[in-house]
């Protein structure tokens, strides 16, 4: 990859300001009664049938009336703006196992899901267990009510279905990392291609029970003209305490300094908030995402909850070797290498749609 390759601006769709698209509603889509029921129907039965989370197949759950959005939904993340809200579910009339049931299918349809921790859930959790701020390294982002910062996660696609809001904040926000490289490469060309070399990510933060202390990965991925971004540089800052992981230079510095200054300035970011049903699906390779603090109810079953899948999506995208947490993260059908058994995780969608109370 030349100098010259990396300091094309981005222009497809992928590339777009907060304050241009929110003055639309194009990012979302309104399922119709026809396409609920559908829903409806096959969740209900999905729950009856109680299939194995890990070898259950999206063909065993047909789409008909949802297939044309399923399709349209999956260009919207791979050559679209990067994400769609779809709305429209009742899941203030369902069981918890039923809307879980629902994403599930539905997640199936849009890609394959991948476990997202060492236990080896399919279906996690964003349910505050903990008063714990972020800048505690024993702190799950998924398990605290605090600001998160703008960041990838480590799949393809990152979806995020609402069963209840907070009582106050917990806002969803989206940026645009074309836009952000756009900007980078009209302040500071000069800084541009160190985006395209490994970096040194925090795995252990990311997971306690992770089996390294890092992996590596560059920010950004250009391969056949087609522009990725995996980012978040908290986990790239607190990597550096680990014994062995090389110093970052002080242009590295600087141009992770940049990124995050051009990712918080005004208009640069969407903000949505998630009502109940609502389903959010996002390219992790398109767009970065973060929370605003949130206060919750005080009774349990009142608390802000969403349920969150990682899919492996293909769809033929182009990457650089190593990208992002490809190579660590862990297919649902079998343990990491080297794991005795397999029965830590929740297979079952009447386990799985209830939250570990972790702290």
């Amino acid at each position: 990859m030349s100098t010259m390759e990396t300091c094309e601006p981005v222009t497809s769709a992928a590339a777009w300001r907060g304050d241009q698209i929110k003055a639309g509603e194009d990012w979302i889509y309104h399922l119709s009664p026809v396409q609920i029921a559908e829903l409806e129907d096959l969740g209900a039965k999905f729950v009856e049938d109680d299939p194995d989370l890990r070898f259950v197949q999206a063909s065993e759950y047909p789409l008909k009336a949802c297939a044309d959005a399923i399709a349209e939904w999956g260009s919207d993340v791979d050559t679209g703006r990067g994400f769609v809200l779809v709305r429209g579910l009742r899941t203030h009339l369902y069981s918890d196992a039923l809307s879980s049931a629902i994403y599930y299918i539905l997640g199936l349809h849009m890609g394959d899901p991948i476990r997202q921790n060492e236990m080896g859930d399919l279906l996690d959790h964003i349910y505050a267990t903990s008063d714990k701020t972020m800048d505690d390294p024993t702190a799950l982002s998924s398990k605290v009510r605090d600001k998160l910062v703008f960041h990838s996660d480590s799949s393809d696609v990152v979806a995020l279905m609402c069963l209840r809001p907070a009582k106050a904040g917990g806002a969803s926000c989206l940026v645009s990392g074309a836009e952000i490289y756009n900007e980078i490469l009209r302040r500071r060309p000069d800084l541009a291609p160190l985006l395209l070399e490994p970096f040194h990510w925090d795995w252990r933060r990311q997971d306690h029970n992770a089996p390294a202390n890092t992996y590596t990965s560059p920010i950004i991925s250009i391969e056949e003209g087609v522009f990725s971004m995996y980012a978040g540089s908290l986990y790239i800052l607190t990597a550096q305490d680990y014994p062995g992981v090389p110093q970052l230079s002080d242009a590295q510095k600087e141009v992770l300094e940049l990124f995050d200054e051009i990712t918080y300035e005004p208009g640069m970011a969407i903000e949505m908030d998630f009502r109940p049903g609502d389903i959010q699906w996002l390219s992790n390779y398109g767009a970065l995402h973060s929370r605003t603090e949130f206060f919750d109810f005080p009774e349990p079953q009142r608390k802000r909850h969403l349920l969150r899948l990682w899919l492996s999506r293909d769809a033929g995208r182009p990457v650089v070797d190593g990208f992002g947490k490809n190579g660590v993260v862990q297919v649902r059908e079998k343990p990491r290498e080297g794991a005795d058994d397999d029965n830590a995780g929740k297979f079952k969608i009447a386990d799985a749609a209830v939250p570990r109370m972790i702290s």
